[in-house]
């Protein structure tokens, strides 16, 4: 996670949760001052405070998400619009192609995943629940750019690719072609030898155009290869499918 500076009051303290989340395993102090960029007598205070509502649980100086984030997350689970009105949908596409097939967003810079539907391959390729990987590179990444809004993605642009506007300029012509297709595809561009299909989902909201999500479907490159066209039409009428759903509540 970049490091943080001017992060005050409230947003101390999510940060520190945010890094905890998204670090996949418990955390010494020494990371999460390095995942954080807060002083180390600040981050003792937002631990200390994270401890005591159960937020944060310590186990011989390694620090994780406590059971109180577990009830955020199991309320996530039960209540979440988006993931309820996908799930369906997910299931199918992954019983038609035998692969697996994940729900991702974007928060924060990052991609993350809030549901995944598994392969029943016993060799299989699956970005875990809760992964979250740079909001960057994979067909999961460049499908939520291209169909964020207009304004959204040149304010992620400009973090990314700060000073380096040749590389953004290639960057964005990609991102056209992706939209002018209506889906991304990528190959081993986040984990060696996975490809991957995304396409938008989207879905009314105040905040005008651009897509809520994208639906990911996930193979060995060995598997996939000849089957790409097949694999992401298919990809993408379940994520037509589960739009019309979403904007038809």
């Amino acid at each position: 996670m970049k490091q943080e500076t001017g992060v005050k009051g409230a947003e101390r303290l999510l940060l520190v949760l945010t890094a905890l989340a998204s670090h996949g395993n418990a955390m010494s102090v020494k990371d999460m001052l390095a995942a954080t960029g807060l002083a180390q007598s600040t981050l003792y205070r937002q631990v200390a405070l994270l401890k005591r509502w159960g937020f944060v649980t310590e186990d011989a100086g390694f620090y994780a998400p406590g059971p109180v984030s577990l009830q955020l997350a199991l309320g996530f689970d039960i209540n979440s619009m988006l993931v309820e009105a996908s799930r369906d949908g997910m299931m199918q596409l992954s019983c038609t192609t035998q692969e697996s097939v994940g729900l991702i967003v974007a928060v924060n810079d990052q991609v993350i995943c809030l549901e995944m539907i598994e392969s029943t391959h016993s060799l299989r390729c699956s970005f875990e629940k809760g992964r979250a990987v740079p909001l960057r590179a994979g067909a999961s990444a460049k499908s939520l750019l291209a169909f964020m809004s207009d304004k959204t993605r040149a304010e992620t642009l400009e973090r990314q690719f700060a000073g380096n506007d040749t590389a953004r300029a290639a960057f964005e012509a990609e991102l056209e072609n992706i939209r002018a297709r209506g889906y991304a595809m990528s190959d081993s561009e986040v984990d060696p030898g996975v490809w991957g299909v995304s396409a938008p989902v989207f879905r009314r909201t105040s905040r005008g155009a651009g897509a809520s999500a994208s639906i990911t479907l996930m193979a060995p490159s060995s598997r996939a290869a000849g089957r790409e066209q097949q694999l992401a039409e298919r990809t993408v009428r379940v994520a037509n499918a589960i739009s019309a759903r979403l904007q038809a509540s």
